[in-house]
């Protein structure tokens, strides 16, 4: 292969993927300079390993499969430091609005309640919701089986559901439903 022709993939894979990479790594770690480091550590591992990936196979799962097993690394190494760091940016700094973006919105309450999940649960949530992957896809990522995937969200979304920073004033629909047929 021509190092011209390296460069070219180089330059689509980072086009087509750093953004996502980043916002899903911040997702995952709640902050900006570990999100951006794992992004680079994950991209360099990716190049270097570009020649594992099997020929037909879908290329995104499979750098997802990077990114989240470079921020677990970081989760583990960092995690009792984390107290003394500063607060981060929000998550709004970060973010690049794209067309499949442009439709959703994060909060400070849904990234209060994101970063008090644990982290085997926030990645799930974070693959499934911001990096639109299928759970199939979510549990090559992982290394778990789809019924693991989906019990993990399920749980999550229970999490996130009761959490009060995403409680509201306004009955949900199920609620609302289950209220009008009493």
């Amino acid at each position: 292969m021509s190092d011209a022709v390296d460069v070219d993939e180089l330059r689509t894979w980072l086009e087509d993927g750093y953004a996502s990479s980043v916002r899903t790594a911040y997702l995952i770690l709640g902050n900006r300079s570990d999100a951006e480091d794992a992004v680079q550590e994950s991209f360099l591992r990716a190049w270097k390993f570009r020649d594992s990936l099997v020929t037909g196979s879908s290329f995104k799962p499979w750098l997802y499969r990077v990114v989240v097993n470079t921020c677990n690394s970081k989760l583990r190494k960092e995690i009792p430091h984390r107290h003394r760091r500063r607060p981060d940016d929000d998550l709004d700094d970060v973010a690049v609005i794209d067309d499949r973006m442009a439709q959703v919105a994060v909060t400070n309450d849904v990234m209060t309640a994101l970063k008090d999940l644990p982290a085997h649960l926030r990645i799930v949530i974070v693959l499934r919701y911001y990096a639109d992957l299928s759970e199939h896809d979510i549990a090559n990522v992982i290394g778990r089986q789809p019924g693991t995937v989906k019990s993990r969200l399920n749980e999550a979304r229970r999490r996130l559901a009761l959490h009060p920073a995403l409680q509201s004033e306004a009955p949900s629909p199920i609620n609302a439903r289950k209220e009008s047929q009493s």
